[in-house]
């Protein structure tokens, strides 16, 4: 249920929603909308690559998995909150509570990733992967739904809220809030963590980051994780950045209506949904790592079509192909690390996951930002993230999926 609790962030504040707000009403305008809004989620990054890596040591280490989730759910929570309170003009609090909110949100996901080992048999690892990520999209196409007709469409708003200064299109963000705090629920009272067997109490900080320097010393151990970290954190840098400028662009370059963004949210999702259920069985049968090259070439079709295309109608087409591959790309991803990673290493190595996408992950939205500044064009923007899907592809022909599940120590 955490997957259905978090991704209406992902879906309405990150990608659709608020992003398209951000740039079309809180900044001066579209160009420097988007170079800035590049610069939110470029600090954020930042931060996570820097925080994950000790922070899941120590979660490993002191037994704080839960703990750490529950601060990172509630931060999270508080910080989507602040950005209804952003008016515009006001882009600097609005960027500073996306951050905030957006680090929060990563950091939770580190914690969250680590649960995925000790929940899933090897064997079906993938499926429950793909169980989770469906479910995600499912919980950001109902919070979709519902901000539709609750707060962007209707004449009269939900809860008399007003149309002046965007407050309807502000308050979708107490919405995202709400939903948040109200799902991630089930996690903390049903999930059991696994209590580790060094002591929780005395001297967890610095045993943890000693630790967290075995695990890079020892890495020749693990060689196929880190030839995966590599390759992901370059090709979900794509993925990074078409989740924080697929509504800027739509509404950039294709003219789209906060009621198009909506539907257009709406659709991809329910297409990624249908991809990270079906590919899910997918993962199981051919692997992890065949999974995600499937999904990249089908990621990389899309972004191009994106890029050259004058249609309208085209667009969409590659809009729907992005959001179906998207979510195998990501779930495969995650349950081929869980197939790796060695027992009572899970936050550890899921925190080298989270580091491997944030490390770069500036680099995709601070590239878009850039290239859209100088050429004026959104278009030559995007095409950055072809780019970013070709080389990870090419990085992760490397991977020997069998040796990797062999080292661990783990059944296939």
């Amino acid at each position: 249920m955490y997957d259905f609790a978090n991704s209406a962030f992902t879906t309405l504040v990150v990608t659709f929603i608020y992003s398209t707000y951000f740039v079309k009403s809180l900044a001066p305008d579209e160009i420097v909308g988007t170079t800035l809004w590049s610069r939110g989620v470029t600090f954020s990054a930042i931060a996570v690559a820097l925080v994950s890596p000790l922070a899941g040591a120590v979660a490993d280490r002191g037994g704080f998995r839960k703990g750490f989730l529950l601060l990172s759910t509630i931060v999270a929570v508080v910080a989507t909150t602040g950005l209804y309170t952003a008016l515009p003009g006001q882009v600097l609090k609005a960027l500073l509570w996306f951050a905030v909110a957006n680090f929060a949100f990563e950091m939770g996901n580190v914690f969250y990733n680590a649960f995925l080992p000790d929940i899933a048999p090897g064997k079906y690892i993938g499926r429950i992967s793909g169980y989770g990520w469906g479910l995600g999209y499912i919980g950001g196409l109902l919070a979709m739904g519902i901000a539709m007709v609750g707060f962007v469409s209707p004449e009269t708003p939900w809860f008399g809220i007003s149309k002046e200064a965007g407050a309807h299109i502000r308050a979708t963000n107490l919405l995202v809030a709400a939903w948040f705090a109200v799902f991630s629920v089930p996690i903390f009272l049903w999930v059991k963590e696994k209590r580790p067997r060094a002591s929780r109490v005395r001297g967890v900080l610095s045993s943890s980051y000693r630790q967290l320097v075995r695990t890079f010393r020892e890495a020749r151990q693990y060689r196929e994780i880190l030839k995966l970290l590599v390759a992901r954190l370059v090709y979900n840098d794509g993925l990074i950045t078409i989740f924080a400028f697929g509504g800027i662009y739509a509404a950039g370059t294709f003219g789209f209506t906060f009621n198009e963004i909506m539907i257009f949210g709406i659709v991809l999702n329910v297409a990624a949904g249908i991809g990270a259920f079906a590919m899910g069985f997918l993962d199981d049968v051919l692997g992890g790592k065949r999974t995600i090259q499937v999904s990249l070439v089908f990621l990389i079709l899309a972004t191009l079509m994106a890029v050259f295309t004058q249609s309208k109608t085209v667009f969409w087409i590659s809009g729907i192909m992005a959001g179906f591959f998207a979510g195998p790309n990501q779930s495969a991803s995650r349950s081929l690390l869980g197939r790796f990673v060695p027992p009572e290493k899970e936050n550890e190595f899921f925190g080298l996951f989270a580091f491997s996408g944030k490390a770069t992950a500036f680099l995709g939205p601070l590239a878009l930002g850039e290239l859209t500044r100088v050429f004026q064009s959104q278009r030559a923007g995007v095409s950055i993230v072809a780019v970013l899907f070709v080389a990870g592809s090419v990085l992760l022909k490397w991977v020997d999926e069998k040796e990797g599940v062999r080292a661990a120590g783990r059944s296939a």
